[in-house]
């Protein structure tokens, strides 16, 4: 039993935390339930406390039932392990895996999990060895084909979206380090020198001290969390309040600056989801971009880009998933419990991501095997593997003909969640790709009523038959899915295969 009125340190919170509840528990993890206004903060900066009580209540709350809730829903044979949920999102978004967003991916530490030789109560024997070939026939962002580079084994991905493609292909690329940093260096002085003649810098740093001033005063931290978590705010009646007070000194900044908060049309994503003065700037950027002689160093660069103009759409932070409508003023943003605005520069998102992907490049090639991953842009159902990868790389083709595949480990689309191809929309009305959204298996577009379900199970059914014809005779395939419609039955045996074993976990995310 905790005394009600035991106060502790943050340091000393941590080190609690990190022993009753078995994992790591920082100091930055406490500060933030502070914040967040999770539990109270006592005392002033230099002498922070929090009551351990509320410390162990918050944590009871949190974790206590989490596993046997899951197991009376989905049986006690769910591996509580397999949720990975003692990784910090660092580690499961670790090195290259977080060179793009991508919507839908799985985590690394799943598929090392299943294609590394370790065996263990649960997963009794292996499956893949160095040196294999593993197939994922709906590649999306790479998370296989990079797995399979760190355990040693060769990797093809397959997906019909050539911005897919692109970034799997940037992710397990080896670099010449040395000339991408030298061409980041050129774009980003360049993208300086293009900003001295525009106010939006110096409209973006006077606005920012005026929401600091306003936020500190109507929204301090962190005590307007504390009280909001504790039912005393009416957050919508008074975030709605704060956003028509502040609005006029917004529009005045505006006027004094002459900011052009919206392009003349809105026909193309770029068009509608972009203020005037950033897409200028993506538009330069990109000019910049297609003057590199390098192919790769190209192409990993136009993946910052892309990652850069993807953070900053008119949108609110809630919403950055999403998209409901495009925003031109400040707004109470619930997420962080203040007021926020608008982007209206790409600089110091472009800033921030080149230094982060040079170092997640480096990190990388630490960790990188000698060994193939490509991925080709196609259609899994019909595709000619050995043939497309003879033109992509054809010394991988030889290797791939003679050894063949061993198996597949492959998170397909789940039926009627997620357009893959709109989920990038910016990236290709920018680079000009061809989109195939009429091939993807299972859209959101579709829905999930019958036709849709008979759809996706006539295409995972085609997409298996295609590709076991480039397998070896002992073949095993690993496929990630929330099969809550019991599809995958009907897929097996269409495809002449059996489901030998179903391993369930708990998704944390």
């Amino acid at each position: 039993m905790i005394e009600t009125e035991e106060l502790i340190t943050i340091k000393e919170a941590s080190e609690w935390a990190t022993q009753h509840i078995g994992k790591v528990v920082t100091t930055s993890n406490i500060s933030y339930l502070i914040q967040y206004g999770r539990i109270k903060k006592i005392g002033s900066n230099g002498s922070t406390q929090i009551s351990k009580q509320e410390l162990f209540n918050y944590y009871k709350a949190y974790n206590v039932n989490r596993e046997i809730s899951w197991r009376d829903q989905l049986g006690n044979d769910l591996n509580w392990a397999l949720s990975f949920e003692q990784y910090k999102e660092s580690e499961t978004t670790k090195h290259v895996h977080r060179l793009h967003p991508y919507k839908g991916k799985f985590i690394p530490q799943l598929v090392e999990y299943f294609l590394d030789d370790h065996t263990d109560n649960f997963k009794t024997q292996t499956y893949f060895k160095k040196g294999d070939i593993v197939l994922d026939p709906f590649s999306g962002s790479g998370t296989t084909m990079v797995q399979s580079c760190e355990l040693g084994m060769h990797a093809i991905g397959i997906d019909v979206s050539v911005f897919n493609a692109l970034v799997g292909n940037c992710k397990v690329t080896q670099y010449d380090l040395a000339d991408v940093q030298t061409e980041i260096n050129r774009i980003t002085k360049a993208l300086k020198e293009f900003l001295l003649n525009s106010h939006t810098l110096e409209f973006e740093d006077k606005l920012l001290q005026v929401l600091n001033v306003f936020n500190n005063e109507f929204f301090p931290v962190p005590e307007y969390k504390y009280r909001l978590a504790q039912g005393q705010i009416d957050e919508n009646k008074y975030g709605a309040e704060k956003e028509k007070e502040l609005l006029p000194v917004y529009h005045k900044l505006v006027a004094d600056y002459h900011i052009k908060l919206r392009q003349d049309k809105s026909d193309t994503f770029l068009d509608k989801w972009y203020s005037q003065h950033i897409r200028e700037e993506i538009q330069f950027v990109f000019d910049e971009i297609r003057k590199i002689k390098n192919a790769d160093t190209k192409k990993i660069i136009s993946v910052i880009l892309s990652r850069t103009i993807r953070s900053c759409r008119a949108t609110t932070h809630a919403d950055l998933a999403t998209l409901v409508e495009p925003i031109t003023a400040t707004y109470y943003c619930a997420k962080h419990g203040k007021m926020c605005k608008p982007l209206f520069s790409i600089f110091k998102w472009w800033e921030s991501y080149t230094k982060d992907t040079i170092n997640r490049l480096s990190y990388f090639n630490n960790l990188r095997t000698p060994t193939f991953q490509a991925c080709l842009t196609g259609d899994s159902r019909t595709i000619d593997i050995f043939k497309a990868m003879e033109k992509k790389n054809p010394a991988f083709a030889e290797l791939a003909s003679k050894q063949k595949i061993k198996g597949i480990f492959s998170s397909p689309p789940y039926v009627g969640l997620i357009d893959y191809h709109e989920q990038h929309a910016y990236a290709y009305d920018l680079f000009g790709f061809e989109r195939k959204d009429d091939l993807e298996i299972g859209p959101l577009y579709k829905g999930q009523g019958r036709e849709a379900k008979l759809s996706y199970i006539q295409g995972l059914s085609d997409v298996l038959n295609n590709c076991k014809k480039y397998f070896v005779g002992d073949y095993d395939i690993f496929l990630v899915a929330n099969d809550k419609y019991n599809m995958y039955p009907t897929i097996a045996e269409n495809s002449a295969m059996q489901i030998v074993n179903q391993f369930k976990r708990y998704s944390l995310n």
